[in-house]
């Protein structure tokens, strides 16, 4: 019969063994080389494929949007309500110059010519009295034994440069007492003449084909015209120089 301390033993033995399977199977499922781990990671792959369907992803190319180029000197946008000071000095300037006809320019230009003409005599003798009172007074041998001329007609020569220089200097006398006299027509007489011109300078002939005896240049620059009825007439003659350079060419 066994006593109670044979059974004991019997046990503690079988339960060490026990513990040295257990240990020795932990040991070859945690080793890679072994064969237990080989069967076991198997079997965990065949699971694993049966049980997970395998997906493919396509990749398809993005088409790339280009790139919106953004100017770097963007200009403000203005209302209808912000107008520029500049702008609106103009449009008042504009509408409060007065505008003039073509009788009234014509008038008024044979008016300022006459005021430059009476400048320029007036001018002219000024300056012809203050010449020989100036060559009078002062000493002028000096000048007289170099130029090869009498001296009589030496001294009057260089009294009719003085004049000339005072006729030169009548126009402009002119026009400024013509404007003092007729305040407020000299910007309309401006814009007038401006348009005047640029007629003149359209219509006018082309001067390399004229002639001193048979087809002279009839006003090339307007200066006889001062009224409607005198530009109808240049216009008349430029038309009929025209017309005898095509006759005799």
């Amino acid at each position: 019969m066994l006593t109670p301390a044979t059974s004991a033993a019997r046990l503690s033995a079988l339960g060490a063994r026990s513990l040295k399977l257990q240990a020795t199977v932990t040991r070859g499922a945690s080793c890679q080389y072994s064969s237990l781990a080989a069967l076991s990671q198997r079997q965990c792959t065949a699971r694993a494929s049966k049980s997970v369907p395998s997906i493919k992803f396509q990749t398809q190319p993005i088409a790339r949007r280009p790139a919106r180029v953004q100017c770097q000197f963007n200009t403000p946008r203005r209302h209808a309500s912000t107008t520029t000071a500049p702008t609106s000095a103009a449009a008042a300037a504009e509408s409060s110059t007065p505008t003039l006809d073509w009788n009234t320019f014509f008038t008024l230009r044979k008016t300022r010519r006459r005021f430059q003409l009476a400048s320029s005599l007036l001018t002219m003798a000024v300056g012809g009295t203050a010449g020989a009172a100036l060559l009078v007074s002062i000493d002028m041998d000096w000048l007289l034994t170099k130029v090869p001329m009498d001296p009589f007609f030496a001294l009057g020569i260089i009294t009719l440069g003085f004049g000339g220089l005072g006729w030169l200097a009548g126009p402009s006398l002119g026009s400024a007492l013509f404007y003092t006299f007729k305040r407020g027509v000299k910007k309309p007489m401006a814009v007038k003449e401006a348009e005047f011109f640029a007629r003149i300078k359209k219509n006018r002939v082309d001067p390399s084909n004229s002639s001193l005896s048979g087809n002279a240049v009839p006003d090339f620059y307007g200066e006889k015209i001062s009224s409607v009825a005198g530009y109808r007439q240049w216009l008349k003659d430029q038309r009929a120089f025209n017309k005898k350079r095509t006759s005799f060419v």
